[in-house]
C-alpha cells in the first residue's frame, strides 16, 4: 500500500437550477505537522495535521490520528475536520480517505470484498472463472470462490484457458449507502463504460477489500449506514495499481448544503426576532446561524493483508469495524473508585428501586428505539436526538425552531453516561458515544468568531443564534474521555480552557432581560454561576486531573471561594466575573433564582469538586442553596427574608435537595426530596403506557409515547439516578406516601 491520503471535491452551487452550470474543484490532503503522541511497547500514536489543498486553495483543516498496537493486524484511524468554507458557495461533493494498492497477481487471482447485510459478504473476482459457458473445472472454481490463487492453468481445458482473454475484467466496484435504508453495489470494466447493477441491500457495516493471492488492503468506516451518505470505491483493480476509497461523504449522495434552512426576510429588527422566538422557540440574529467552525470526526480501520481473507474472516473484520471491541470495567469496579459524583449500580432489590429502575430502563430503550423509528441518522445528525414531540402529527418537531434537535439541552449527554456507568450495557455505551461524538463536534464551534461556544437547540445544529458554553460543556465529554482515553475528546476539552475570556465578546444573553440592579466593572462580564461558570469549569477540572497542573485547581478554587464570599452566595444567581483572575465580585445584586443554573451539570460538578478540593465556605454555600432552592415559601422567607423569583424545575432540583439531605444526615429533608421528585408526573414520571399506531395516520407503524419532552426525560432520569444513590434508603417510604406503592 502507498499514498494513504485524504481526498474530496467541492462545487460552487448545490445544483444546476441557478445558472445551468457549476464548477467543481478537487482537493487532497497537505500535511503541515506530524506529532508522535505516544511511543511505547504496546501502543504508538501519530497525529497528522494539515489542510485540504487544491487549485491554489487551502481549507478544511484536519487532524488524523493513526493508532498502532503491538500484535494487532489493523491500524485505527480517527479523522476530524472543521468546516471553514463559505456555505453559500462551498458545497462539498465528496470527502474520503484513499490509498493506492499495488497489484501483481493475474486478473483471475484478484478479488474484491464488500461487507453486505448483517454478516453477509459480497465477494467477486476481477476476472471471474465461474459461470462461464465452458467450465474451467471444480478446483479452479473452488479456489476463486475461496479467494486463493488458482491452480496452474495448464490443468485447465485449453478452450477455457485460451478463452479467458475474452472475459471482461471488472476493475471498478462501487458500494453506495445513500441513506440508512438502502445500499447499492455496481461495477464496471473501467472509465468510459457504464456501471452495471450488481445487487442491493438494507444496511452494510462499511468494509471493503481489494487484493489478491499476494496480498491486499482493506478499509472500513465505523457507523457506515448511520452517517450517510457514505460509500466504498475500488478503481483500477484490473491495472497494476488499484485505488481504494472510503467515502465519509459519498459523491453519490449529492452535495453537502450547509446554508441557512430558512429565509430571514423580515427578521432584521430585534422586535421581529423576538416575535419569531416567541412562536418558533428559535432565536435568530443575522450572521449567527453559521456552520463556519463546526466539525466532524470519523473512525476508520485499515488492514494490509498478506492474502485475500476468507468470507468468514472478512465478515468478522466488518463486525470489528462496526462495533469495535473495548476493554471495560464492571459498574461495581468503577463505583468503588468513587469517581464521577453521585451514582450507584443499578439495583432493583426493593419495591421502590424496582419501580424507578423499570422506568429508567424503559426510558433509555424508548430513546434508542426512537433513533431507529424516526431515522435520526445522517452525517451531521447521527448521535443527536430531538427535543420535543408533536402528538398531532405523531412526529417529533423536527421543523419547528427550538423544538427540533436537542443539542445537549439540560445535560442529555450526562443522562446517557450515568446510565452506562450504572448498567454497563454495551448498547447504552454506543448510544452515549455517538452523542458525545456528535455534540462535541457538530454542536460546537472549533474556529472563528464563536470558537469554544455551542449552539442552542434548533432545526439545524447551528441554526439557533444563541451561542453558549452550556452546549460546549466539557462535562459532556469527560466521562467518555476517562473511560476510553480518546485523544480527540481530550483535544475538544482542552480547547475550552480559555472560553471564559470570550464571554465579553460573545453576548450570550443579549435578548434576555438584563439584571436591573448593580453595575458590571470594566473588564468583567455578568456571569451565571451554574449555566456559564459551571459549564466552563469542567474543562479546568479535567485539565487538572489529566496533568496535575495546580493552575487549574487554583482557578476552580478562585471561582468557588469568590461565590461563597458574595453577600447572597448562590442566591445571587450571577455576578461580575473577571476572566483574568477567575473570581466573581459583588456587583450589588439582589437575590434571584435561575432554574437553568442547576440544569447543565452543576450538581454533578460540585459533587466532584467538593470531594477533591477542601473549600469549607463553598461547601457551606452549596449545601445552603441545595437545601433551600426547593424549600417551602415560608421556610425560604424565614431563612432569606424574602422569596426570590425564578424557581422552577422542581423535580430536577430534587437531586440537590437529596445532596443536602445526605451530607447533613437529614431524613426529613430526604423525604422532602422524594416528594419533589414525585411531584412532576407531567414529564413522564414513573408510570407511562406506550401506544402502537399504524395505518394511514403515520408514515410507518410506530410505538408512540406522548406527554413529555426530552428535557423532562433527561432531568427525571438524572434525578432518579442521583436520588437513589444519595437517599435510596428512604425511597420505599416516600413512594408509598406518594401512592406509588402499597
Amino acid at each position: 500500500m502507498r499514498e494513504l491520503r485524504l481526498a474530496g471535491e467541492t462545487q460552487d452551487q448545490p445544483d444546476l437550477d441557478a445558472t445551468g452550470g457549476l464548477r467543481r474543484q478537487r482537493f487532497t490532503s497537505k500535511l503541515n505537522k506530524v506529532t508522535v503522541e505516544q511511543r511505547g511497547p504496546v501502543r504508538a500514536v501519530l497525529k497528522l495535521e494539515g489542510m485540504h489543498s487544491g487549485e491554489g486553495r487551502e481549507w478544511l483543516p484536519f487532524s488524523v490520528r493513526l493508532y498502532f498496537h503491538a500484535g494487532a493486524e489493523s491500524v485505527r484511524i480517527v479523522h476530524s475536520f472543521v468546516f471553514d468554507g463559505d456555505p453559500s458557495k462551498d458545497f462539498i461533493r465528496a470527502l474520503g480517505v484513499t490509498a493506492k494498492v499495488p497489484l501483481t497477481d493475474a486478473a483471475y487471482d484478484r478479488h474484491v470484498r464488500l461487507s453486505g447485510e448483517d454478516v453477509g459478504v459480497w465477494a467477486e473476482a476481477v476476472l471471474p472463472v465461474t459461470g462461464l459457458r465452458r467450465d474451467p473445472g471444480k478446483p479452479y472454481r473452488e479456489a476463486q470462490i475461496a479467494g486463493r490463487a488458482l491452480p496452474p492453468l495448464e490443468g485447465m481445458a485449453k478452450a477455457v484457458r485460451e478463452g479467458l482473454k475474452w472475459v471482461p475484467q471488472w476493475g471498478d466496484v462501487s458500494l453506495s449507502q445513500a441513506n440508512a435504508d438502502g445500499f447499492t453495489i455496481r461495477k464496471r470494466v473501467g472509465a468510459g463504460h457504464p456501471w452495471i447493477d450488481s445487487n442491493s441491500g438494507h444496511r452494510t457495516k462499511g468494509l471493503a477489500y481489494v487484493g489478491g493471492a499476494a496480498g491486499g488492503v482493506a478499509v472500513g468506516l465505523k457507523d457506515f449506514w448511520q452517517r450517510t451518505p457514505t460509500g466504498l470505491d475500488i478503481r483500477g483493480a484490473h491495472t497494476a495499481e488499484a485505488e481504494l476509497t472510503a467515502w465519509l461523504w459519498s459523491p453519490a449522495g449529492g452535495p453537502m448544503d450547509l446554508r441557512p434552512y430558512r429565509d430571514a426576510t423580515g427578521l432584521e429588527t430585534v422586535e421581529h426576532q423576538m416575535e419569531n422566538l416567541n412562536i418558533t422557540y428559535e432565536d435568530y440574529e443575522p450572521g449567527w446561524d453559521t456552520p463556519v467552525g463546526i466539525a466532524s470526526t470519523s473512525e476508520l480501520t485499515l488492514w494490509v493483508l498478506g492474502s485475500t481473507p476468507t468470507n468468514q474472516v472478512f465478515s468478522d473484520m466488518a463486525t470489528q469495524v462496526a462495533a469495535p471491541a473495548r476493554p471495560v470495567l464492571a459498574p461495581e469496579r468503577i463505583h468503588q473508585a468513587g469517581v464521577f459524583g453521585d451514582w450507584d449500580v443499578a439495583d432493583s432489590s426493593t419495591p421502590g428501586r424496582k419501580l424507578l429502575e423499570t422506568r429508567l430502563t424503559y426510558q433509555l430503550e424508548q430513546y434508542m428505539r426512537e433513533v431507529e423509528q424516526r431515522r435520526w441518522y445522517g452525517f451531521w445528525n447521527f448521535g443527536d436526538i430531538m427535543h420535543d414531540y408533536d402528538a398531532d402529527r405523531h412526529m417529533w418537531r423536527y421543523d419547528i425552531g427550538g423544538f427540533a434537535w436537542d443539542n445537549s439541552e439540560l445535560a442529555t449527554d450526562l443522562w446517557l453516561w450515568y446510565s452506562y456507568l450504572r448498567t454497563g450495557r454495551a448498547d447504552v455505551f454506543r448510544f452515549a458515544e455517538a452523542m458525545t461524538r456528535h455534540t462535541g463536534e457538530v454542536d460546537v464551534y472549533h474556529l472563528g468568531r464563536f470558537k469554544g461556544f455551542g449552539t442552542r437547540h434548533g432545526v439545524t445544529h447551528w441554526s439557533d443564534s444563541s451561542k453558549q458554553p452550556r452546549v460546549s460543556n466539557a462535562a459532556y465529554r469527560r466521562i467518555y474521555y476517562f473511560l476510553t482515553a480518546d485523544e480527540r475528546a481530550g483535544d475538544l476539552m482542552r480547547d475550552l480552557l480559555h472560553v471564559d475570556h470570550d464571554l465579553a465578546r460573545i453576548n450570550i444573553s443579549r435578548k434576555l432581560k438584563k439584571v436591573p440592579d448593580g453595575n458590571t466593572p470594566a473588564g468583567m462580564v455578568d456571569t451565571e454561576f451554574g449555566m456559564v461558570w459551571g459549564s466552563i469549569a469542567p474543562a479546568w477540572l479535567t485539565e487538572w486531573e489529566r496533568t496535575g497542573d495546580r493552575r487549574w485547581r487554583d482557578r476552580l478554587l478562585a471561582g468557588m471561594d469568590s461565590i461563597a464570599a458574595l453577600p447572597h452566595r448562590w442566591f445571587a444567581a450571577s455576578a461580575p466575573y473577571d476572566p483574568k483572575t477567575g473570581r466573581f465580585t459583588d456587583g450589588g445584586r439582589g437575590m434571584r433564582f435561575s432554574s437553568l443554573n442547576g440544569a447543565f451539570g452543576i450538581g454533578e460538578l460540585n459533587s466532584e469538586l467538593l470531594t477533591l478540593i477542601d473549600a469549607p465556605k463553598y461547601r457551606k454555600a452549596w449545601l445552603e442553596y441545595s437545601r433551600y432552592y426547593n424549600a417551602p415559601a415560608a421556610e425560604l422567607v424565614k431563612h432569606l427574608g424574602t422569596e426570590p423569583k425564578g424557581r422552577s424545575l422542581v423535580g430536577s432540583h430534587s437531586r440537590i435537595t437529596a445532596y443536602a439531605a445526605y451530607h447533613e444526615a437529614d431524613r426529613k429533608l430526604a423525604l422532602r426530596a422524594w416528594s419533589e421528585f414525585f411531584s412532576e408526573q407531567r414529564y413522564g414520571g414513573v408510570m407511562r403506557t406506550p401506544t402502537h399506531i399504524a395505518g394511514p395516520s403515520v408514515l410507518r407503524p410506530i410505538i408512540e409515547e406522548t406527554g413529555y419532552s426530552t428535557n423532562g426525560a433527561v432531568t427525571w432520569g438524572l434525578a432518579a439516578i442521583q436520588n437513589m444513590a444519595l437517599i435510596g434508603d428512604t425511597l420505599d417510604e416516600a413512594a408509598r406516601t406518594a401512592g406509588l406503592l402499597r
